[in-house]
């Protein structure tokens, strides 16, 4: 799990923040199907209520709502946060990478990333991964 702070949630938009606890379940489900490997049995294994639960916690602490299994007045729902599926296969080549650093090294800074990748980082307090 990535931990978060209240310093690094001021930099980034709250749904940013619920994005990324989505992207890795979609994560492992984008393995999954590019490999040849995707079940219903393994997709359900890949659920991260954890990752889920904590976006919805912190969104909430900040006055936002995020819904599970509904839209509540003024939020979003889960579903909804996990829609960045497309933006996820045109980014796989980036994740792989991370992945695989991540891996070797265990914790990687933005700017790790960033130099891994040649995508921006934007700058951001406090943030690991």
């Amino acid at each position: 799990m990535t931990s978060v702070s209240v310093e690094s949630l001021e930099a980034i938009h709250p749904w940013r923040f619920a994005a990324q606890a989505a992207a890795g379940e979609i994560a492992q489900v984008q393995y999954l199907m590019v490999h040849g490997l995707w079940t219903p049995q393994r997709a359900m294994a890949c659920a991260a209520a954890h990752d889920r639960d904590q976006a919805v916690d912190v969104l909430a602490s900040l006055g936002y709502r995020l819904g599970h299994g509904r839209v509540p007045a003024g939020g979003k729902s889960w579903a909804m946060v996990q829609g960045i599926r497309r933006r996820i296969g045109y980014l796989w080549r980036e994740i792989r990478t991370v992945a695989e650093a991540m891996d070797e090294r265990t914790t990687l800074t933005g700017d790790d990333i960033a130099m891994l990748t040649g995508l921006n980082n934007p700058r951001l307090i406090g943030g690991a991964a």
